[in-house]
């Protein structure tokens, strides 16, 4: 078992397995899919937003070259603690240039920069146009307009929904880790960071959970009024980590995988009767 465990630990993200990877949730009210992550220190941002390593689909390679944002391919979902949905993202959220944002940005806004192809990447408004983010492993301080890198971006205050600190505390939350690096980091990647400055809530770090066996999370990804598929973590932090990556593969393509393994695991049970 302690073998086991070892090797768990140095999976790669997507190779981590899942209890049970198939099926949908047309109602809601079946029975939930439980899925449980080990993550080694690998996983770290770096900011994930560098295109590291491939997910192949069905037939076809994630291609994360820089494409325009497509809201349409984006995954309206949402994550429940317990009876409580502490985060919830509807589908279609515009995004805008740099230039745009600044117009609109206050300090302690946490702000999304969206590629299609790529993971999203977070960061905290601090003013003066500039933000503090976590990036290739180092928390930094950039201007808006270098860190967004032509990607579009918005503001996403309100997708978590806990009580926010003053704004004042926010940015001193950013600014007093500006330079912090690689063992000294907290965060695995650039939404924790930025969601921890702007919450304060421990959940958001490496290790802010004890992972016991219970899994109070639940992650809804909804492709339809009918079609969705629920996930089961022990962490928030396992939560985001999962939520990320599929902002990252897009809507069309979760959808293509889930159907072909809900197909291969008809095939299997066919072959056994």
């Amino acid at each position: 078992m302690g073998n086991q465990v070892e090797k768990l630990t140095h999976l790669n993200y997507a190779e981590v397995p899942t209890s049970d990877p198939n099926g949908f949730d047309p109602d809601d009210d079946g029975p939930r899919i439980g899925v449980s992550y080990i993550f080694s220190n690998d996983d770290g941002d770096d900011d994930q937003d560098d295109n590291l390593g491939h997910f192949s689909s069905v037939n076809n390679a994630v291609s994360h070259d820089e494409k325009p944002f497509d809201p349409q391919d984006e995954l309206e979902c949402a994550i429940h603690y317990r009876e409580e949905c502490v985060y919830e993202r509807s589908t279609g959220a515009a995004a805008q240039s740099a230039e745009s944002l600044l117009n609109k940005c206050r300090p302690g806004d946490l702000l999304e920069f969206v590629a299609t192809g790529q993971y999203p990447h977070w960061a905290v408004y601090v003013g003066d146009f500039q933000v503090v983010h976590l990036h290739r492993a180092e928390i930094k301080n950039n201007f808006l307009t270098d860190v967004s890198q032509g990607k579009k971006g918005r503001i996403v205050n309100g997708l978590y929904r806990y009580r926010a600190l003053p704004p004042e505390v926010i940015v001193r939350n950013a600014l007093d880790h500006v330079g912090s690096r690689d063992r000294e980091l907290y965060w695995r990647n650039s939404e924790c960071f930025a969601a921890w400055c702007r919450f304060g809530k421990r959940e958001f770090k490496i290790g802010g959970e004890i992972r016991i066996g219970k899994q109070p999370y639940r992650l809804k990804l909804l492709f339809s009024e009918k079609k969705s598929h629920v996930l089961e973590f022990q962490s928030l932090e396992d939560v985001i980590m999962e939520k990320r990556r599929n902002d990252q593969i897009g809507k069309v393509v979760r959808e293509a995988i889930l159907y072909s393994n809900q197909a291969s695991a008809l095939f299997c049970a066919a072959q056994t009767v």
